[in-house]
Parts: C-alpha cells; structure tokens; sequence
C-alpha cells in the first residue's frame, strides 16, 4: 500500500480508509446485512446517518467496490458531495439523467456474473443535511420513478434535516460513534506501518478526544507524528488546541476555591489568552462536572450554566463575558454546597 499517488502524500484517513465491508472495523451488524444484500442481489434504497468519522462513506463506497468493478465505478455510481451545488437543478437535471439510462453491467458482486435480471446503477448522496428542502422534494421523486434503474444512498449526519418522504423510502441505519476499543487496534496498527512512537497515555488522549470519531484520530496522529518525535498526550493536546487533564483539573480548582475577581483574571491570562476555545473548555468542564460528589440538584443547576454559556458562545457572545458568568455559577453552587454541608451538621 503506498501513501502517494502522483508525487501527491496522501492523508492518513484516505491511506487508511477500509477497502471492504470486511475491513469495516465496527458496526458488525450493518454490515452483515449488507453483504447479504450485495450477496442476494437485493439493495435498497438506504439511508445512513450517524455523527461524523463513524464509518458511513467508507461503508457504502465499499458496497460500490463489492459490485462493480474499477472501469464499471465510473459508469455506474454518481457520488455527489457537499462541495456540489446540490440545488433542486442538480436533482432535475445531473441526477435525474444519470437514473434515467440503465447500467451495460450486470448488478452483483462477482463481475463475471451475467445472470442478473437488471442493471442496477448507484447514486451516493453525502452529507444531505446541506441539501434545500426543494431539492429534496424533487428528490423524493426521482427516487420513486427510478427504482428500476438505480438505488439511492443518502448520507447525512442529522436525521432531522432529511424529509419524511425521503425517510420513508429509504432503509435507515444509525451509524453511532466507534467504540474506543474498536479504534485502539486502528491506532496501534497505523502506529506500526508509520513506525510511530506513540505512548499509552498519548493513545488515551486520542481515545478521549476522538469522541468515537475515526477520522479525527487519523487526523490528530498525523499532525503530532510530524511535529512531534514521540506522541504522548501533551502532544496529541498541542496538536488539537486544547487544554491537558492537568490544566482542567487546575481549572476546575480554581472555579471551586478562588474569589470571583481573582478566578475571572487567572481564567482569562492562562486560558483565553493561550489561545484555548472557550467552547472546548466548556465540553471538558461537563464532563467534570459529572465527576464531581456534589448534590444532583447543584450538579445540574451547573450542567444548566454550562448549557446556556455554550449556546450563547455558539450566537457569538464574547467569551469574557461568558467566562464571568460561568465563574458566577460555580460560586453559586459553591454557597448551595455549603449550605447543604450545615444542614447535614446541624441534622
């Protein structure tokens, strides 16, 4: 397996993206049925959704490699992405022609087969949630009018944003995030063919800040590979911008014990000035938070602050001003503790 095509490196994530339904290192039972499928000649239409990096292109771009060849792929799959204009014309018209003619192949994973009653052509739609609503409706029934000639598959992160006229057509399959310890494997075998040297708490932080998101891990590895001689965590950490354990748990200190002006100033010089997200440290401080032997109702009043301050942060809201409101949160759950630990003095 080479990492250049044309003089050109290519990224970890395409050097290393499964070939087969085989290679596909989780979802065991969505794949099982679709082998059966491609086996018995039997697709449907499909629709698959699920958060990103979890498998879902690599999936179905398998299922095109198991029925067609490299010479038939050109003929017989139209893959349109969010980089397409992918407006209600594209569907009349790009879409629309590709599914009116029949394939010259025959539908089957073995390319030799001729037995088959039909040609069945593929159409991959990724990342649908940045299809128009009109677009769509058009879609609806290019898929119903065409069934003969092609199966559809749409992709896309969010169910929500797809129509249920396109739902209802289509078989569904949730995609959920990788299970750190299906990923590990992927890591320690990336690590072996680039001989990295990868430390077990550089491959924990991959784990962790990965969020069951493969293509994320890939990313990170790669760019810690090359600006750093042995990943470990705080490289993995450097890489994504984000503060260590260390420095979250010095955070979280800082939040439970110092004044509101003094805690508002460390934030803002060791935090915000170094660069870090206040968005990041607000999903790092959820979890925290849930770790903490509080009262359930002083855990929640605070995963409520962390809530609001993220969405406001995600409206645009300056990220000094959020930060004194987060402050002013953790000193109002720190009086409810307290007050709680009297009560349980004085019972």
């Amino acid at each position: 397996e080479t990492s250049e095509i044309a003089g050109v490196r290519l990224p970890w994530v395409e050097k290393y993206r499964p070939q087969t339904l085989t290679d596909v290192c989780s979802h065991e039972e969505i794949t099982k049925t679709l082998k059966k499928w491609i086996d018995t000649n039997q697709l449907p239409h499909m629709l698959f959704y699920g958060p990103p990096g979890t498998g879902k292109t690599t999936s179905i771009l398998a299922v095109a490699r198991s029925l067609f060849s490299d010479k038939q792929r050109n003929s017989m799959v139209l893959e349109l992405n969010a980089s397409d204009d992918r407006g209600i014309n594209v569907v009349r018209e790009e879409i629309v022609t590709f599914a009116q003619t029949k394939g010259l192949h025959s539908y089957g994973g073995n390319a030799a087969n001729n037995d088959s009653k039909t040609s069945v052509k593929l159409v991959i739609l990724d990342e649908c949630d940045a299809m128009t609503k009109d677009a769509q409706n058009a879609l609806r029934r290019v898929i119903e009018k065409y069934t003969e000639n092609v199966r559809f598959c749409i992709i896309c992160n969010y169910l929500s944003n797809i129509i249920p006229a396109i739902q209802s057509r289509c078989t569904r399959f949730r995609f959920a995030p990788l299970n750190p310890e299906l990923v590990a494997p992927r890591i320690d075998y990336v690590s072996e063919q680039e001989k990295l040297k990868v430390s077990d708490d550089g491959k924990a932080a991959l784990l962790d800040l990965s969020g069951g998101d493969m293509r994320r891990v890939l990313n990170v590895l790669q760019a810690a590979s090359m600006a750093f001689p042995v990943v470990d965590s705080s490289a993995v950490y450097s890489c994504v911008g984000q503060p260590t354990p260390k420095e979250m748990d010095a955070l979280l200190r800082i939040l439970l014990n110092e004044s509101f002006m003094d805690a508002c100033e460390k934030i803002d010089k060791d935090y915000i000035e170094q660069g870090y997200a206040m968005a990041d440290i607000i999903t790092r401080l959820h979890d925290l938070v849930y770790q903490m032997q509080i009262p359930s109702d002083v855990t929640s009043g605070l995963v409520i602050a962390l809530a609001n301050t993220e969405q406001r942060l995600s409206v645009g809201c300056s990220d000094r001003l959020q930060t004194a409101g987060l402050v002013s949160a953790f000193i109002m759950a720190r009086k409810r503790i307290a007050e709680y630990a009297n009560k349980m003095e004085t019972d």
